[in-house]
């Protein structure tokens, strides 16, 4: 596995890959990785074995960007010789560790923005969040060129968003989205989830309870007005939980609805302490 600790190593590495006609599928990530990031890491070697074998290329940079600034940029967990050896065992074949320099240089004035996506739900929450999101993921994309990459469908609005900036811009990469990974208990898995405390961690449970009894409603025909009530009820019921936001939109663009005829995307945002936890699910009627 070959580490690259600057955008250059990176060009070169992928640049020599690219020669020998080999596919490269990507795996954006923050690090302090588990097995959702993992899963990402299978699926994107699966999509290059489909086209006959490649390479596939971690980065992991905790970006400042996406940060704002009352959240936790510093408190946000690095672990990158756990991470390393994960990637190791896991078949990576490169990993892209760049320095905030490297992606940021002294002066840049550029930024990218999916204007709509990136002010509603999540972004109303966190200003400025997904405008960072998208400015990275293209820098990442141009260092990289790779022909596809892997994110999780946990953060959804995200997955959605950068679909949208790769239809926008004509960037040819293949986004893959991959499924929520759990814990057994049904928490979706996070680099956050370790920085809850115990008691915190137990009552964490109640998003994917909220959702799963939510799936089941839009199944039996409930309508937006009831499934709200119910996921409401449930999360409230939890006392250690504050309740951010509970979203129902349309799962393929989240665009408002008032009525279920086609598959939805229920969001949730639960902050426990100073963590704050999002879960999906997509629920088809």
């Amino acid at each position: 596995m070959q580490i690259c600790r600057n955008t250059q190593a990176m060009r070169d590495c992928a640049a020599d890959w690219r020669r020998q006609g080999q596919a490269i599928a990507m795996v954006p990530t923050m690090g302090a990785l588990h097995q959702g990031h993992l899963t990402l890491v299978a699926r994107a070697r699966d999509w290059v074995a489909e086209r006959g074998g490649g390479r596939v290329v971690t980065s992991i940079f905790v970006n400042p960007t996406q940060f704002g600034p009352n959240e936790d940029l510093d408190k946000y967990p690095r672990d990158e010789e756990n991470d390393l050896r994960l990637l190791r065992e896991a078949g990576c074949d490169a990993v892209f560790l760049p320095g905030v320099q490297d992606i940021y240089r002294p002066g840049a004035q550029t930024v990218v923005e999916v204007t709509g996506l990136s002010r509603m739900l999540m972004g109303r929450l966190r200003p400025g969040h997904f405008r960072g999101v998208a400015t990275v993921v293209t820098k990442l994309f141009n260092i990289v060129q790779p022909d596809a990459a892997t994110f999780g469908e946990k953060d959804y609005q995200q997955l959605t968003l950068i679909r949208q900036m790769v239809a926008d811009l004509d960037m040819p990469v293949t986004i893959i989205g991959v499924p929520t990974v759990r814990e057994p208990d049904g928490l979706a898995m996070s680099s956050r989830n370790r920085r809850l405390t115990p008691p915190d961690r137990a009552a964490s449970v109640v998003l994917s309870q909220a959702l799963d009894q939510a799936q089941q409603m839009v199944e039996r025909g409930s309508g937006v007005d009831a499934l709200r009530d119910r996921i409401t009820q449930v999360l409230q019921a939890e006392p250690r939980g504050e309740v951010q936001s509970i979203d129902i939109r349309d799962a393929a663009d989240l665009s408002r609805i008032t009525r279920i005829a086609r598959p939805v995307v229920i969001l949730l945002a639960v902050r426990f302490g100073d963590v704050l936890l999002i879960d999906q699910r997509v629920a088809h009627p």
